[in-house]
């Protein structure tokens, strides 16, 4: 099969389009034809080198999330069959013709193939969070990095939910969240006083999807760290902030993929790119500049 592979460590010109023998689903296991993988800045920052301890052998097919098509069923496997449409995270790399996983749901048929392979990580993540933190009808919810992919998942969510949510982001993404139903700010100096003004009331949880420093004013509008989880701060040990990182998630999925199909909960897609251009994708995604999830076709 066709597959992006890297067998060093290093920027994006060590990324190959190269031939590989398929994987064939074991125990537990179904395989996938891939139709949509998604772009992570985990998938960059492993290939760089910066997260050794989450790099798999090499050599390296990069990837997590995916939408396909079931073409093998493991021994043990149940509730799925050859030919169902899913999606979820996979084990041996997404930016392949074909890849394994173990946690997945099922895909509606009218869910676009893009929008399901944006879906898991995101979904995920803020369900989490927000089941940690007790989110629900009438709280109000700093959300740091509310533009970004899995932050404007979490918005989507907690508005649900019955929560107020306070988004920080730059200013040209403010219409962007008052159209998911956040109250904007932008971050920056003077963020405190502006959360303030936006929440005369107070707020009573922080979800952190950015990792930009922000803990600190975080803890101080709370006055304490009980109710603020970060996904993407490292200074969150030594703050006192809960850092909290993935779950298996698996047939949940599916629920949200349904809302996904019925217009309720979305995804900016920034770009669908054919496979061999995964280093111009990852490019993209470590510059920080592309609104919203960048795909892979195979």
């Amino acid at each position: 099969m066709k597959a992006i592979t890297y067998t060093e460590f290093g920027g994006p010109e060590v990324l190959r389009l190269a031939e590989v023998d398929e994987p064939h689903a074991g125990p537990g296991q179904v395989r996938l034809k891939v139709v949509a993988a998604a772009v992570n800045p985990l998938d960059y920052k492993i290939r760089n080198g910066w997260r050794p301890q989450m790099a798999p052998p090499f050599p390296v097919i990069p990837g997590v999330e995916a939408a396909g098509v079931v073409d093998e069923v493991g021994e043990g496997v149940t509730g799925v069959v050859v030919g169902e449409e899913v999606l979820g995270w996979t084990v041996t790399g997404a930016y392949a013709e074909h890849a394994l996983a173990v946690d997945f749901g099922p895909k509606p048929a009218d869910l676009d193939w893009d929008l399901a392979a944006a879906l898991p990580v995101a979904v995920e993540t803020s369900v989490r969070v927000l089941d940690a933190l007790g989110v629900g009808e009438g709280d109000t919810l700093l959300l740091h990095g509310a533009a970004g992919v899995a932050g404007a998942v979490g918005v989507q969510l907690a508005v649900a939910r019955g929560a107020t949510v306070i988004g920080t982001a730059s200013p040209g993404n403010h219409d962007y969240l008052r159209s998911l139903g956040a109250i904007p700010v932008a971050y920056g100096t003077g963020l405190a006083d502006r959360v303030r003004e936006a929440a005369p009331q107070g707020i009573d949880a922080v979800y952190d999807a950015a990792g930009a420093g922000d803990l600190e004013v975080s803890i101080d509008l709370l006055s304490g760290a009980d109710r603020i989880i970060t996904i993407a701060d490292p200074k969150a040990a030594e703050l006192g902030v809960t850092f909290s990182g993935p779950a298996p998630f698996g047939s949940r999925l599916g629920e949200y993929a349904r809302l996904a199909a019925d217009g309720k909960l979305t995804v900016r897609i920034a770009q669908s790119l054919p496979l061999e251009d995964a280093a111009k994708a990852q490019e993209l995604s470590a510059s920080g500049h592309a609104a919203g999830k960048l795909v892979l076709r195979p």
